[in-house]
């Protein structure tokens, strides 16, 4: 059902999104949503919406209205009542990760946004720089996904943050290490003897 994209989670993507476009807040879908935008596909629970701390601030005052229910244990987590679904803002200038400062902040999401399935989602470069910034298992898997589902190489650190280009290319030789594995394993599966 998730990947039809008429999962609860889709559902209230779209809701918000539409809500933040009828309000002219700016904003960009990163996080899970936005790696599946970008062509891995993989399942989440939640949304990430990248906002501008004024674009915060107007986000707020509509959820008051009771449309979007903000959660009393985290200031930047609501509750879409239609669906059940939470999700979360990410707001500009703050950092990825522990939320430490650090040399990769937040961007705000005019500049780094493109449309995509008629929505805002944060561009490729910005989605790998961030995920690689948070330093999170789950983050640098997505990263693997990603390197391997847009055909990216070496030349595609050019694009990011010095910080964060030796990560990126870590991500990228794993990548290279599962293909290994997967062609020995298909070579030994077809008869061959390269366990």
């Amino acid at each position: 059902m998730f990947f039809d994209r008429s999962d609860r989670v889709y559902q209230t993507m779209r809701r918000v999104a539409a809500r933040l476009e009828q309000e002219k807040i700016p904003y960009a879908i990163i996080g899970g949503m936005a790696v599946n935008a970008h062509g891995h596909e993989r399942t989440t629970r939640d949304v990430d919406f990248l906002l501008s701390a004024e674009g915060f601030s107007a986000l707020r005052r509509f959820a008051a209205a009771g449309e979007f229910q903000p959660d009393p244990a985290r200031l930047r987590r609501f509750i879409d009542q239609t669906t059940g679904v939470r999700f979360d803002v990410l707001i500009t200038g703050q950092f990825p990760g522990s939320g430490l400062p650090g040399p990769i902040a937040f961007p705000d999401p005019r500049g780094v946004s493109l449309r995509m399935d008629d929505l805002s989602v944060v561009d490729l470069p910005t989605l790998v720089q961030l995920k690689l910034a948070a330093r999170r298992y789950q983050d640098f898997a997505d990263v693997v996904n990603l390197v391997r589902a847009n055909q990216l190489d070496e030349r595609f650190q050019d694009k990011l943050h010095p910080s964060v280009r030796a990560d990126y290319i870590e991500c990228l030789e794993e990548r290279r290490r599962e293909d290994e594995y997967e062609a020995r394993r298909d070579r030994a599966e077809d008869g061959g003897n390269d366990a």
